[in-house]
């Protein structure tokens, strides 16, 4: 048996035209460079490069969805997202199901009702590169992978926001363990959310690439950096190593079939 039957076959796609690979691999570096700059800083600064990175990860992202799959992929993707994303919050500060009791700061700008704007598209930033690495790992489990890749993203996110006074919890209930100031309702309420978003995603949403496209290697870079900035932080800038153990393994773990099948295994939708 030859390890040529377990190397990808060709699809016959060429790559991105010149000019969309400096715009996409641009707003990669844009966005990964306002994160290193995210420990650094304080003060207003630090909110608005805060707020800026998200505009600039999920437009990178819904830039790589354009180049990748195309304006109908780009449209879908951008309403549903926005639309599940600014209802379900919109939920859960009414009710406090499925996150549990919270609510934001207006340190994060406009807001529709009680939801920051810029919320929705913290959504939009993971909901894509957590759809395409679900779909490689599991075709018929992917709403379940979805929803775990998001909670375990949610779990670098939610301490720092909270230390930053993004958002506040009300005291009471289990708390995420390391996470002292995480009630473990958010997780779970993550994980449901996530399953419903990326479930409805994957049913609506094409499933080929075009053979003229990015490839999925910003995304791929976009999750490795993610990783990587999750685990430094959390232990060298943020002082909480515990953080960096409970979300940097179960996400490394998530990511090690999907690069297993993506090198190794079969060569479909991503």
């Amino acid at each position: 048996m030859s390890l040529r039957q377990y190397r990808p076959r060709s699809r016959g796609r060429r790559g991105m035209t010149s000019r969309q690979s400096r715009i996409l691999y641009s707003l990669l570096t844009a966005t990964i460079f306002l994160q290193i700059l995210y420990p650094l800083i304080h003060g207003g600064t630090l909110r608005v490069i805060t707020i800026l990175i998200v505009y600039l990860a999920a437009l990178t992202m819904l830039t790589h969805a354009l180049f990748s799959f195309g304006m109908k992929y780009f449209s879908i993707y951008l309403l549903v997202t926005f639309t599940f994303a600014l209802a379900i919050e919109e939920i859960g500060i009414r009710t406090g199901w499925p996150f549990g009791s919270y609510h934001y700061s207006h340190t994060l700008g406009f807001q529709i009702l009680s939801v920051p704007f810029v919320v929705p598209f913290a959504w939009i930033m993971m909901a894509h590169p957590i759809l395409l690495i679900s779909r490689k790992i599991s075709t018929s489990w992917t709403f379940l992978i979805g929803g775990l890749g998001l909670m375990i993203w949610d779990l670098f996110v939610d301490p720092q926001m909270v230390a930053a006074g993004r958002w506040m919890w009300k005291a009471g209930g289990p708390r995420v363990p390391f996470e002292p100031t995480i009630p473990l309702s958010n997780a779970a309420g993550w994980f449901l959310g996530g399953m419903g978003l990326i479930a409805i995603l994957h049913k609506l949403l094409p499933k080929e690439r075009r053979k003229v496209g990015a490839s999925a290697l910003v995304v791929e870079l976009f999750l490795l950096w993610t990783l990587f900035s999750g685990i430094v932080g959390n232990v060298f800038f943020f002082d909480t190593p515990g953080v960096a153990l409970i979300a940097g393994l179960p996400f490394l773990i998530l990511l090690i079939p999907y690069f297993f099948n993506t090198r190794l295994g079969r060569p479909d939708i991503v």
